[in-house]
């Protein structure tokens, strides 16, 4: 055994110089230059693999590092600390593999909680992961106390294929706490108000320790922040809302909408943080909020951008577009041509015991196989067999590319190995 047995991955992965490339191996996966052992979790591929290291946010005039940008020079110019510097640190190079205490125990997600699933997430083996969210860093970089910091990265989770889901996405986290003074000092008779009550109880508007005073401040100190910012990205006309939603690690919790194109779309999920993360931090006496917002959501929103995997292009007539002067000059984004999609069905029966078989596991396989060539795929249809109880299932697979044409030829080379790798790799009986 010529290599040695690497520690815990380094906090700060360095961002200088190529890492070495990943490697899936026999008994161990390799990633970011540390060597991580197999077992019955691993299930990442070396197509997700390949984007670990690339770090689109922080690649010059990239669409999502000008979103970045612009979004830090925001914070940067609206909150200002009392020496006249900013409030907020931005951390954007931690490495995105994360162990499974950071992004889930951390963050109060219980065990056997369905977001841990191996379905919904890239696992190096059963203590180590891709991170699933920026979020999965939040008590660490409190703990080393920072009381107000923005948190951007490359996240990672199994999802549906269409034109705003990629295995691989871009987040910014962002988190502030207050002490009693620092959030009461603006109200009159502040000094009387305090952040915690003893003996409180939980309801849907506060958690048990929570004052209601401190709460109502922090839900709107938080809102206002978050309503400044995407006004001052999309413009004073922006239709936003807020709507009540339920994370572990906040409460209450609120999803802001935009509307976009006709819809109302998500593009951010924030709360008030659980006191009990502030306390393992060891942040007990200081209460907070938190936000996560996807950058690629927002990026199709500003500029105009259709399908989500433009954002991986190498094409040059995508790249230019952004090459501005500077970060705030307006982009609006003219799309490449829009190629003809070529449809294709692939009809299976699923196997005896259905618990073998997720629908996550069927998109896993075709992007894992036809990679950017897939622009979406759907269930369009399924029956079961009265006599044997067994289903069927159908999907449509849509290919496009987002550069050229494709050939009738070329696609029913990947739809075939599609069909073969369903049989073998997850066990269904095709009905080609």
């Amino acid at each position: 055994n010529h290599h040695e047995t690497p520690q815990q991955p380094p906090l700060l992965a360095p961002t200088d110089g190529p890492a070495p490339p990943p490697v899936i191996g026999q008994d161990s996966v390799a990633v970011l230059g540390h060597s991580y052992p197999r077992d019955d979790f691993t299930n990442v591929t070396p197509r997700i693999l390949a984007k670990v290291g690339l770090n689109l946010h922080n690649q010059s005039h990239h669409p999502l590092w000008l979103i970045k940008e612009r979004i830090k020079a925001h914070f940067y110019s609206a909150y200002v600390g009392r020496w006249g510097n900013p409030l907020f640190s931005v951390h954007d190079n931690l490495s995105p593999v994360v162990t499974v205490e950071q992004n889930f125990d951390s963050l109060l997600i219980p065990p056997g909680h369905p977001s841990r699933k191996k379905g919904d997430n890239y696992y190096l083996n059963r203590k180590t992961m891709l991170r699933a969210h920026t979020s999965a860093h939040q008590r660490e970089l409190v703990s080393s106390g920072l009381d107000a910091f923005l948190l951007v990265g490359d996240v990672y989770r199994r999802d549906e294929i269409d034109a705003s889901h990629y295995p691989v996405f871009h987040q910014m986290e962002g988190v502030r706490l207050f002490s009693n003074h620092e959030l009461f000092s603006e109200v009159q008779h502040g000094q009387d108000l305090s952040l915690f009550e003893a003996a409180g109880r939980r309801t849907p508007q506060k958690q048990e320790t929570h004052s209601l005073e401190a709460v109502k401040l922090l839900e709107f100190n938080l809102k206002l922040t978050l309503t400044r910012l995407v006004t001052q990205l999309f413009g004073e006309d922006l239709e936003v809302r807020w709507v009540d939603c339920y994370f572990p690690f906040t409460h209450p919790s609120f999803e802001m909408e935009v509307r976009f194109q006709g819809d109302w779309m998500e593009v951010l999920g924030c709360g008030v943080m659980e006191q009990e993360l502030l306390i393992s931090a060891g942040a007990g006496h200081k209460a907070g909020w938190a936000f996560g917002l996807g950058l690629e959501r927002l990026a199709m929103v500003l500029f105009g951008i259709p399908d989500i995997r433009l954002f991986w292009s190498q094409d040059q007539r995508f790249l230019k577009q952004f090459q501005v002067d500077d970060v705030q000059q307006p982009v609006c984004f003219q799309p490449l041509s829009k190629f003809p999609p070529l449809h294709n069905h692939i009809s299976f029966w699923l196997p005896e015991d259905e618990d073998d078989f997720t629908e996550n596991d069927f998109y896993e396989l075709v992007r894992s196989i036809g990679g950017d060539l897939v622009e979406k795929v759907s269930l369009v249809d399924q029956f079961t067999q009265p006599n044997t109880g067994r289903r069927s299932q159908c999907y449509s697979i849509i290919y496009r590319h987002t550069e050229r044409t494709l050939t009738q030829q070329e696609v029913r080379l990947v739809h075939q190995e599609i069909e073969r790798s369903a049989e073998t790799e997850l066990g269904v009986q095709g009905r080609y």
